[in-house]
Parts: C-alpha cells; structure tokens; sequence
C-alpha cells in the first residue's frame, strides 16, 4: 500500500490506517527505537505511542513525507521514554551523539530563542548544501543512531573514513550555521 492510500485511510478514520502502518513501516520504526532505547518492549511501546499519535494528528496534518513524518514521532517518543526510564542517568549512545554535535549546534539557551522549526529549516539547507554520501552517512549517525561500525558495512568503507566524513561533516555544519548568524 502506498503512503497516499495509508493516509487516506486516517483521513477516513479507517482503523486499517494502523495495520498498514505497521505492515509498511513497523521493522523501520521499530529499529530507530531500540536502537535508542536498547529494550524491545520500551521500543514497542514507542512504536504503539506513534501510531496513537498519528491516528490523533492525521487529520488535520497530512504529511508529504509519511515516513519522515512517522520517525520523527517515534524518535521523540522514545528519547521520552529514555529520560522516564534513567531520569538522570543517560543512554550512553546518545550522550555520546549529543557530545559530538556540541560544537556545532547552538547551546540551550540560543535554541529557546530561535524556533525549532527554523532550525530545522537551517539544518535542511545545511543537508542539502553537501554530499550525497556525506548527507547519508550524517543522517545515519545523527538521526537514526547508527554506530560508526554499522555505518561502515552499510556503505562499504572503513570505519575510518566513516569518522572522518563525521568530523568533516560537523565542521561544515558549524561553518554554515556561523554563516547564517547561529553561533555556538
């Protein structure tokens, strides 16, 4: 089924909308929570918590990117879910993510300022400013938390060039974001 059909099943309030969701793009989902959380049954949850949100917000929304759209719900839930879990304590993983993206993303304080979904668009500019291969391996690691290793067999290279093109990549995103008035 497609993303336009599966919308137009919410848009019906046709509960298959969920069933087909899951069919389509449960592995998906499924795989970016446990990789934050590390916990099958927290990861279904999360899973569980987006498909709620998408019957609550579908309509009005109606996503142009379906799966984006999806990811981004269940990526939240589950960043939730880790700070329920740990309250203080941390998953290791994305401490790790968040130290190396501090130098080039704004503090705090800057981002309360500037709307998020400005930065987005920044960000998106920023993605769109670079390589294919560059954008992939950064999306990878940031967005669906890969580990370097993962990274590397899934483009064929080595764990080395993974980390540099990392490193390369967040000095790009810290020089674009200074040229566009964001300092860190």
């Amino acid at each position: 089924m497609t993303d336009s059909q599966i919308i137009a099943l919410f848009w019906e309030r046709n509960e298959d909308a969920i069933q087909e969701t899951d069919a389509v793009y449960g592995h998906k989902l499924y795989t970016i929570s446990d990789k934050i959380l590390h916990s099958l049954q927290d990861a279904e949850e999360s899973v569980s918590d987006t498909y709620m949100k998408a019957w609550e917000t579908i309509p009005p929304q109606k996503p142009n990117y379906f799966f984006a759209y999806l990811a981004k719900i269940c990526r939240n839930f589950s960043l939730r879910r880790i700070e329920w879990n740990t309250a203080a304590k941390r998953n290791a993983e994305v401490v790790a993510l968040t130290k190396e993206m501090e130098a080039c993303i704004p503090d705090r304080s800057y981002e309360r300022k500037l709307e998020g979904e400005e930065l987005g668009k920044v960000l998106n500019r920023f993605l769109d400013s670079i390589s294919l291969e560059s954008r992939l391996i950064f999306m990878r690691r940031y967005w669906y938390t890969d580990s370097v290793q993962e990274i590397a067999e899934r483009y064929h290279m080595s764990q080395s060039k993974v980390k540099t093109q990392l490193h390369r990549t967040r000095n790009k995103l810290q020089l674009f974001l200074e040229s566009e008035g964001i300092y860190v």
